[in-house]
C-alpha cells in the first residue's frame, strides 16, 4: 500500500492546478494524482473549441461572481485571494502568454489548449508529482487520521484527500455514502433547438438581442447566433445557465420572446416605421433592411408578419405596422430541445455548498477532505468562468495545506 501526503482524485484542470500549487508551496510533500482514464486533462484539450478559454477578463470579485448562477456568493471571498489577474500572472510566470479577445475571453497566445496541457505536465514532472492513470476509484474512507483509497489497480493512504472529478456520478455516490448531500446534476451550458423551418435560411446570422422565457422572469441580453438547428451565442448560453433547472423540469420545451432591437423602445420603432411608409412610399419594403438588422433577418420578419416581398411601403396598413413592431420587439419562438455547446458539457449540481468551508474549500463533515472545480454545485455562464472557479479552488486548497504543514 503506497502512502502519500496529498492524493488528488481527478486528472483534470482543477486536479493538476491544485497539485502543482501544493508542490510549489511545499516541495517536500509526496503528491499523487489518480486518474481513471489513460489520458489526463482531456476536458482542457477540447475546451474553448480546442483553444482553452483559460479565464475571463473581469478582474473585480464583485463583478466576477455575477457570472455564476450557482456558487457566486460562496466564491466572493476566495476570489479576493486568487482572482482573474492572479490566474493571468500565474500562467505568464509559467511561460504561457495569454491574450484577451474582444468579448473578454482569455486564451493562450498559441491558440491551442495543448499549450496549457504541456505547461501542467512540465510542472508536474518538475515537482515530482506522481500521476497514476487507469486507476478507477472504488471507494475511500477515513481511518484515524489517514484516508484509505481503493482503486482498480491498488490501495493508497493519504493524510489529505482532494476531489476534483467534475461531474462524476460514481464519485458523487461515494461522497453521499460519506454523508455529503449531492444536488442532482442537470445540464447547464447548452444551445436551444428550434424546429421552426422559417429560420432555415438564416444560419450564421448574429444579432444583439434580449431574450425572455415566456411566463418566467428568466431574461438574457447579448449576442444571439442563429444556427442550422436553432439558436446559440452568449445570450442563449447565459440563459441556459441561469435557467438550467427550469429547462430541465419542462423537458427543454418552452417558448421565448426575442427582442431584435433591445436598445429601442416599441413606440419609437412604430413611429420610425410610419416615417418609412411616407419617405419610401414607392419603394418595396424588402429593398433595404431597416434598424441595422441583417437583410435576411429583416425579410424573414416581414414574412412572419404576412408582408409579401413585392409589397411597397405605401401599401402597409397601420395594423400591419403594429404587428411588425410586435415581431421586432417580441418575436415568439418555440424551443423543442437542447444541444451541447460545441464539445463541452457543464452541469449544475454536485456537492451541496452548505457543507463546504470556502475559506479552505474543505468539507465541514470530514477534516482533510477538499473539493475544487465542478464536483461542487458551482457552474458559470461560459467555460472561462468555470475554469476560474477551478483555479481559485485549487489555489486556496494548496494555500490551506501550506499553512497546515
Amino acid at each position: 500500500m503506497l502512502n502519500y501526503d496529498v492524493l488528488i482524485i481527478g486528472g483534470g484542470a482543477a486536479g493538476f492546478f491544485t497539485a502543482i500549487n501544493t508542490a510549489v508551496f511545499n516541495s517536500n510533500l509526496r503528491i499523487a494524482i489518480v486518474e481513471r482514464g489513460n489520458e489526463v486533462l482531456g476536458k482542457v484539450k477540447i475546451s474553448g473549441g480546442g483553444r482553452c478559454n483559460v479565464t475571463h477578463a473581469i478582474f473585480t470579485p464583485n463583478q466576477l461572481i455575477e457570472n455564476y448562477p450557482r456558487g457566486g456568493k460562496e466564491l466572493r471571498g476566495p476570489f479576493h485571494r486568487f482572482c482573474t489577474g492572479d490566474t493571468t500572472q500565474w500562467f505568464e510566470e509559467n511561460k504561457v502568454p495569454l491574450k484577451i479577445e474582444e468579448d473578454g475571453r482569455v486564451f493562450p497566445v498559441s491558440d491551442t489548449s495543448q499549450t496549457i496541457i504541456d505547461c501542467f505536465l512540465r510542472l508536474t514532472e518538475k515537482y515530482g508529482i506522481t500521476v497514476l492513470k487507469n486507476h478507477s476509484v472504488k471507494g475511500f474512507y477515513k481511518k484515524k487520521d489517514q484516508w484509505q483509497i481503493h482503486t482498480s489497480k491498488g490501495n493508497f493512504t493519504s493524510k489529505k484527500l482532494i476531489v476534483t472529478t467534475g461531474s462524476n456520478p460514481k464519485i458523487w455516490n461515494l461522497l453521499s455514502q460519506l454523508g455529503h448531500t449531492i444536488i442532482p446534476p442537470v445540464p447547464s451550458l447548452f444551445t436551444f433547438v428550434c424546429k421552426d423551418k422559417t429560420f432555415n435560411n438564416l444560419s450564421g446570422i448574429s444579432v444583439k438581442v434580449t431574450i425572455q422565457v415566456a411566463n418566467t422572469t428568466l431574461t438574457s441580453h447579448g449576442d444571439l447566433l442563429i444556427t442550422h438547428q436553432g439558436i446559440s451565442g452568449p445570450a442563449v448560453l447565459k440563459l441556459s445557465a441561469w435557467g438550467a433547472r427550469y429547462f430541465y423540469d419542462v423537458n427543454y420545451r418552452f417558448s421565448i420572446r426575442i427582442n431584435w432591437l433591445p436598445d429601442t423602445n416599441k413606440e419609437t420603432i412604430l413611429t420610425e416605421l410610419k416615417k418609412y411608409r411616407v419617405q419610401f412610399s414607392k419603394q418595396q419594403i424588402t429593398s433595404y433592411s431597416r434598424f441595422g438588422l441583417p437583410k435576411r433577418l429583416w425579410i424573414n420578419l416581414l414574412k412572419q408578419t404576412g408582408i409579401e416581398e413585392t409589397c411597397k411601403w405605401a401599401d402597409i396598413s397601420n395594423k400591419t405596422l403594429a404587428k411588425l413592431t410586435g415581431n421586432l420587439v417580441a418575436f415568439s419562438m418555440d424551443i423543442t430541445g437542447k444541444n451541447t455547446f460545441k464539445e463541452e458539457f457543464v452541469t449544475a449540481g454536485g456537492v451541496d455548498l452548505k457543507e463546504i468551508n470556502f475559506k479552505k474549500f474543505e468539507s465541514k463533515i470530514h477534516p482533510d477532505l477538499y473539493f475544487a472545480g465542478e464536483v461542487l454545485n458551482i457552474d458559470a455562464v461560459t467555460g472561462g468562468f468555470n475554469f476560474q472557479n477551478a483555479w481559485t479552488g485549487g489555489y486556496c486548497i494548496a494555500e490551506t495545506i501550506r499553512k497546515n504543514n
